[in-house]
């Protein structure tokens, strides 16, 4: 039985300035003040780092993201300790805080439980093709990265706000792309009367966004700026990388990086595999989990040229290092953040050791389950999807042993029979893989989890090695935020 179409209320927008209205003043209120705000201080000269620093602590969430990700490894590579937003301003730079501020408010504004999947693809695309833009950007010499990054961000900015805040009418368009027999422009006019382009632009004058965002989101064919062949060699690199992209497309989008960068084939190709994963980790620091799952996936291109991937790593020992400092840092600042801690251990394992999936997951009150709490590098069927392991003592499983042990577990195959039961490897497989328990006053609270499972390359007694002492240096964050809370 067919269902009855759903008649839009009076309060769905019908028109290209209904919806520049809605999203503007009624869903996206914080990114229109923001955008605002920042025009405003960077357009006045008599406007200094000072006035920008004040606008930001009038909002606390931005300001705690906009310090999270200010001492995050790629926005801080050097790891210097940054914990106001003034020395944020000094140490990275006011135009990197213009990038900062304006991503961070953008995914305040966007990202809410309702998003749907449409919506997850298009921040996951938007996220990624900045990433690579920037990367590029850098490498070219181009003199302000962060206004490609930016630009590349931004760009769709209306196809991604409708997608977030469709109604009815995603719905309707949803099914039409995907009967899969109307183009998307023509699906786009039969159910809003207008192209998402057309939104972009829209939105771009409601804003009132100038310079390269601009030139991006109007998407001139006839426009050579060197710049905007940079915002869309970034979001060419996210299409080339999928799956089932075309491979003579990948070998033509190289050789056009090579062109602008100087850089070596091999160069370009360990830049993807670096900033796709940088990309997956930007994402997770704006809130967007669901995206950096996608990236993630996607990008599956990189998982057939396993044995390059993993040799060609640079300095992996040196990120160990760098890490391990910043780690310290924490360690000893006095004000711990225990998140933080954990997020940073798991990307100094998954980044610095080389592994492909990461975990600490947390026991359940009754201490029957282990759950979920962070997760990085998984490939799942839905974003949705969480990881959870029933613990088994008698004889114990994989989990229930490493639970038991505070040395750690290196697991290979040869063991598979004895510790993984059916459902730990329909969730994990059989792969070799290390794990180590986390305590809190000498009891096991949960424990970190981490394999190669889609490069399958070995692991080694260094990587073992190395992987104990991160896992050690989150037990001592635990027992340290113990004592801080008493």
């Amino acid at each position: 039985m067919n269902k009855t179409p759903t008649v839009p209320t009076a309060a769905d927008p019908s028109t290209l300035e209904d919806w520049t209205h809605m999203l503007r003043e009624q869903e996206m209120p914080i990114f229109s003040s923001t955008v605002q705000t920042i025009h405003d201080i960077i357009g006045d000269e008599r406007k200094g780092a000072m006035d920008l620093a004040t606008a930001i602590l009038q909002d606390p969430n931005l300001t705690a993201k906009l310090l999270k990700l200010s001492n995050s490894l790629y926005y801080n590579p050097y790891r210097k300790k940054i914990v106001t937003v003034s020395r944020a301003i000094v140490i990275l730079g006011i135009d990197v805080i213009r990038e900062l501020v304006l991503a961070c408010s953008f995914f305040e504004a966007i990202l809410s439980p309702r998003n749907k999947r449409r919506a997850h693809e298009e921040i996951a695309q938007a996220i990624h093709a900045a990433v690579h833009a920037k990367a590029i950007a850098v490498a070219a010499g181009d003199d302000y990265p962060e206004e490609v990054f930016i630009a590349a961000l931004l760009q769709n900015i209306g196809r991604i706000a409708f997608w977030c805040f469709c109604r009815e009418q995603g719905e309707r368009l949803e099914a039409l792309l995907a009967d899969g027999h109307i183009p998307q422009d023509a699906a786009e006019r039969q159910v809003l009367g207008f192209k998402l382009s057309e939104l972009d632009v829209s939105l771009c004058r409601s804003w009132n966004l100038k310079g390269l965002i601009e030139e991006a989101i109007r998407k001139h064919p006839q426009v050579m700026d060197p710049r905007m062949r940079i915002v869309n060699l970034g979001c060419e690199v996210v299409g080339v990388l999928k799956e089932k992209a075309d491979p003579k497309s990948y070998d033509a989008c190289l050789e056009r990086i090579t062109a602008i960068t100087g850089q070596t084939r091999d160069e370009v190709k360990q830049s993807l595999r670096t900033h796709t994963d940088a990309a997956a980790h930007i994402a997770r620091q704006f809130g967007a989990v669901e995206a950096a799952e996608l990236i993630q996936r996607k990008a599956r291109r990189f998982a057939e040229e396993a044995s390059t991937a993993i040799a060609a790593v640079p300095d992996r020992k040196e990120l160990q290092f760098q890490i391990l400092q910043e780690i310290s840092g924490i360690l000893s600042s006095g004000m711990l953040d225990i998140s933080f801690l954990l997020e940073m251990v798991l990307e100094g394992i998954q980044r610095g050791i080389g592994m492909d999936r990461t975990m600490f997951a947390v026991l359940s009150p009754d201490r029957a389950t282990l759950r979920e709490k962070v997760a990085l590098g998984w490939r799942r069927d839905s974003p949705l999807q969480t990881i959870a392991f029933p613990l088994i003592q008698s004889p114990p499983n994989l989990f229930q042993q490493a639970l038991d042990s505070r040395e750690g577990d290196w697991i290979s195959s040869d063991h598979d029979g004895r510790l993984r039961t059916a459902h730990d490897v329909a969730v994990v497989g059989r792969h070799p893989c290390f794990l180590m328990s986390m305590y809190s006053e000498d009891k096991p609270i949960g424990l970190i989890y981490c394999d190669r499972a889609y490069t399958g390359q070995p692991l080694t007694e260094e990587d073992f090695r190395a992987f104990r002492h991160f896992v050690q240096q989150a037990n001592i964050g635990f027992a340290l935020y113990r004592l801080q809370g008493r």
